[in-house]
């Protein structure tokens, strides 16, 4: 006899109707499916920017299903009791989800999947967050990979499986059980007045992330593997905040880049090599949990890092008023609009563990609570490669020069300008809205004097530098 009881499908950060392989496999079983997102463990410790925008993007997606004749399902808990709850009370014999692959999310769902089939529950997972499973990419020797270009190597010329379509419709259940409303889980809550000054920099849904990468692959990409390092200009894609909350397919962007590769626009290759940056860092992620949390290096643990976020210096960078335009400015552009340019983290990042002698998880854990597209895996593991602690990273020796790197990448100051109020007879609204958004007791205003570096720049690599040669590994 064929099972027509409920599936419910669990979404995540898969928020999206279309390349959806385990709705699309849900849908195809004719059974009835009950779309649920819970706000569970996982969600109540994510940071104040990426839990709002979450609540943004759960919101949009409801929409989405409401216009296919659906709903989505909203329960506030831990995983398990909530899943447990709702099979009682719809009478569901499937729960099913797309894989994540950070610890915390693997934990969480490793207890999940444990504890509903010990209830007899068909707990399934499907692919759809990355191209590459990680357990599917070796070395000849069967090791997983350490180094990113040899990663690329193995994967570049990989058939990807090509995109699913949207479903038609969801078959819904004859009753649907109860659901909390978004707004009472107050999702926004931490981001206090700053929300207003970036809901207008957000890209929300599957609908409007379609449409930034056909925009980008129209105009941009051919100029991607050049502009993507000027601060200053609309170079790069700005997938990532869709691609964290899954509103956009990792393989609908990569079919896309290799159509404009095959077109001759020059940029196409970058851009799919940024993509495959993103599937290492959830490789390395998924070999080596530590990433997000430790040295990936171990034994970068005996090197001396300030671990005080009490610091002046390190509530100075925080606040953008290092004295050091290019990080401030990039500091700042986080704080308006939710996200920071490529470049500018990489300065940022530089600079606190290098020129500050600052831990890098001070700066992970600060972008954790900042970014909008906010990823766990590209996150750690960019603040490792900046630091020098993680694999493939940039040598420890290697100091970014911020001034250098300004005067190569914003010869002209129009980055620094647009966001770094101090100094100007007429800031911009970009850099006046700083100013809005951050918390009213940090005491600033445009009108403050230009801070003096708390670090210079020749003293910060000169104390960097000694620290490395003087290291105990």
């Amino acid at each position: 006899m064929s099972d027509t009881s409920p599936i419910i499908f669990w979404f995540r950060r898969d928020l999206r109707l279309g390349d959806h392989p385990g709705l699309t496999e849900a849908v195809k079983s004719g059974r009835p499916v009950i779309p649920v997102f819970l706000h569970d463990e996982v969600v109540e410790v994510t940071g104040a920017a990426p839990r709002w925008r979450l609540g943004l993007g759960v919101g949009a997606f409801a929409e989405t299903l409401s216009d296919k004749g659906s709903r989505l399902v909203l329960r506030r808990g831990k995983a398990l009791e909530e899943l447990r709850a709702l099979v009682k009370e719809t009478g569901a014999g499937a729960v099913w989800w797309s894989r994540l692959y950070d610890p915390d999310a693997r934990q969480r769902d490793e207890r999940v999947k444990a504890g509903l089939k010990d209830d007899g529950i068909d707990a399934r997972s499907f692919e759809g967050h990355l191209m590459f499973e990680p357990w599917t990419v070796e070395t000849g020797q069967g090791e997983f990979y350490k180094v990113y270009t040899p990663y690329w190597k193995a994967v570049r010329g990989r058939d990807v499986a090509p995109t699913l379509s949207a479903p038609k419709e969801l078959p819904a259940p004859d009753s649907w059980p109860k659901s909390d409303k978004l707004e009472d889980w107050k999702m926004g809550a931490a981001m206090q007045r700053g929300a207003a000054v970036v809901e207008p920099y957000v890209c929300v849904g599957e609908d409007a992330a379609s449409h930034r990468l056909g925009s980008f692959i129209a105009n941009r990409v051919a100029d991607y593997g050049e502009a993507r390092d000027v601060p200053s200009v609309e170079g790069t894609s700005r997938l990532s905040e869709n691609l964290t909350y899954g509103e956009i397919s990792p393989r609908a962007c990569w079919h896309a880049g290799v159509r404009a590769r095959e077109e001759g626009k020059q940029g196409a290759e970058t851009f799919l090599k940024e993509l495959c940056w993103r599937e290492f860092a959830y490789h390395l992620v998924h070999h080596t949990p530590r990433l997000t949390s430790d040295n990936w290096r171990e034994e970068w643990s005996a090197f001396p890092w300030n671990e005080d976020e009490r610091k002046a210096e390190v509530k100075a960078w925080k606040q953008g008023r290092t004295g050091i335009d290019f990080v401030d400015a990039a500091m700042r552009e986080m704080f308006v609009t939710g996200t920071m340019h490529n470049r500018g983290r990489m300065i940022v990042a530089s600079y606190l563990t290098k020129h500050l002698m600052c831990h890098w998880r001070i700066g992970k854990e600060w972008f954790e609570d900042c970014l909008i597209d906010w990823d766990p895996a590209n996150n750690a593991l960019g603040w490792q490669w900046s630091a020098g602690s993680g694999p493939d990273a940039t040598p420890y020796f290697r100091v970014f020069n911020p001034e250098t790197q300004a005067e190569r990448f914003d010869k002209d100051g129009d980055y620094r300008k647009a966001w770094v109020a101090e100094g100007q007879s007429s800031p911009p609204k970009t850099a006046l809205a700083y100013f809005d958004a951050i918390p009213k007791s940090w005491g600033m205003s445009p009108d403050d004097p230009e801070p003096e570096p708390v670090v210079g720049v020749k003293e910060g690599r000169e104390r960097a530098l000694d620290a490395y040669q003087n290291r105990d590994f």
